[in-house]
């Protein structure tokens, strides 16, 4: 039988409840920065991030978008 190879030691993906903490930090970094970025911090999948933003009515700010050229 092979043995089954160690995978790399990856952040913990957090899967589930959100924390106060984790949506007060949401809140507060969402606007202003990339949502890898904050997903990364988080310890949670972008798509996650995305999700938890949409629903909590968060926007990127206008002079972030305009950062990106999507003004």
């Amino acid at each position: 039988m092979a043995k089954k190879k160690k995978a790399a030691k990856k952040k913990k993906v957090v899967k589930g409840l959100w924390s106060k903490n984790d949506v007060k930090l949401l809140r507060k970094l969402f606007p202003n920065n990339p949502t890898a970025q904050i997903a990364a911090k988080l310890g949670r999948p972008t798509e996650a991030v995305k999700k938890k933003a949409s629903r909590m009515g968060l926007r990127k700010s206008k002079r972030y978008m305009k950062s990106l050229g999507r003004a």
